[in-house]
């Protein structure tokens, strides 16, 4: 007998004659003691028997202050390392060969699916991807049973989802690593990127300012996380009805890393900042209170004017942009402007967090 992914594996021997009683209650004797069945004379089968539960996997990716300054300081560098390889045309790096990812989709996406699937390949590994409409999450069939299911099939799971409930309970059932694609909570993801794009381009992450002009969302929560972990000067400008979560911004607070504030008048807030950040104004799922939200965030919109009043700043956006809305093509389009490197470094900070959740 032998084991596959916590299954013991029986061989079976069959015979076409008829097996008397006697026999009969041996072999079955034998398939409890053995698990051998035996069947028809010439014919070999395998049947797979469940010997216990797997072990739950407990090395996840879930929100950056799960990890310790150190930790995330060695995902940078070794994102840094990983685009410098892949920029030069090596492709020889292969630790993913034989290895799949499962990527589960409930929102629609352009970097989250294009960068995981890409680096993993490239990496090596084949990833299969699993839209809204292939298993929905969590009402066709229950969280814990898909995540594992998809255990048993793949070396990693990667999700990008609404509930940030499902994400936690696909970890906590899984028996290989989960990774946060995105929840309406947080983005680690995308915020890794953001580190080492800002690494990147102003030589430093610690002790810089961050001016975040927009909604109190994801984005806002996973700089947070970051923010108890690395020392910064964050700033949400927001409406005072789309301020962060206030578990969140008190967690941020009370860990005594970083100066972290929230105003409510962004000319003021950009005072100073090295790095100027914006997002759509009405996300994935918000969509019905587009109109309401253009009015209620009338003044923060990223223009020229406001990058010009902070000469020395960057400007980012985690992308989708809606134009003309929360930040003006002159922005985007500017020298000033980091957005589609941001974009690029998403793959590379993934492949990192891949690498080390697959200990490679």
């Amino acid at each position: 007998m032998t084991s596959i992914q916590g299954c013991a594996v029986a061989t079976v021997t069959a015979t076409p004659t008829p097996v008397r009683a006697s026999k009969a209650r041996a072999a079955a004797r034998a398939v409890r003691s053995h698990g051998v069945h035996r069947a028809a004379r010439g014919t070999t089968t395998t049947r797979a028997m469940p010997v216990g539960e797997p072990v739950v996997c407990e090395q996840h990716f879930l929100r950056l202050d799960d990890f310790t300054k150190e930790e995330l300081w060695a995902l940078i560098e070794r994102a840094a390392s990983e685009k410098k390889r892949l920029q030069s045309g090596d492709r020889s790096f292969k630790p993913f060969a034989g290895k799949t990812m499962a990527m589960i989709f409930a929102k629609q996406s352009l970097r989250t699916r294009v960068s995981f699937e890409t680096g993993f390949k490239l990496l090596g590994g084949s990833a299969i991807y699993l839209g809204p409409d292939d298993i929905s999450i969590g009402k066709r069939e229950a969280t814990k049973d898909i995540s594992r299911v998809l255990s048993r099939y793949n070396d990693i799971i990667m999700a990008r989802l609404f509930s940030h409930n499902d994400i936690e309970e696909l970890a906590h059932n899984a028996s290989v690593p989960v990774i946060n694609g995105l929840t309406d909570y947080n983005h680690p993801c995308q915020i890794l990127a953001d580190a080492l794009t800002i690494y990147e381009c102003l030589g430093k992450l610690e002790g810089i300012k961050i001016v975040y002009v927009g909604d109190g969302n994801n984005i806002v929560h996973s700089w947070l996380n970051l923010a108890r972990v690395i020392p910064m000067h964050f700033v949400c400008a927001c409406p005072e009805e789309y301020t962060p979560d206030e578990k969140t911004l008190e967690e941020a607070r009370a860990a005594g890393i970083s100066t972290i504030e929230i105003s409510h008048d962004p000319d003021e807030a950009v005072k100073g900042a090295d790095v100027i950040y914006s997002d759509v104004w009405a996300s994935m799922g918000q969509k019905h209170e587009a109109e309401q939200r253009k009015r209620d965030f009338q003044g923060f919109q990223v223009d020229g004017d406001m990058m010009r009043a902070t000469p020395n700043a960057i400007f980012m956006h985690c992308l989708p942009a809606e134009r003309g809305l929360e930040c003006t093509d002159e922005v985007l389009e500017a020298d000033y402007s980091v957005v589609f490197q941001q974009a690029e470094n998403r793959m590379h900070a993934q492949n990192a967090v891949m690498l080390k959740l697959l200990n490679c």
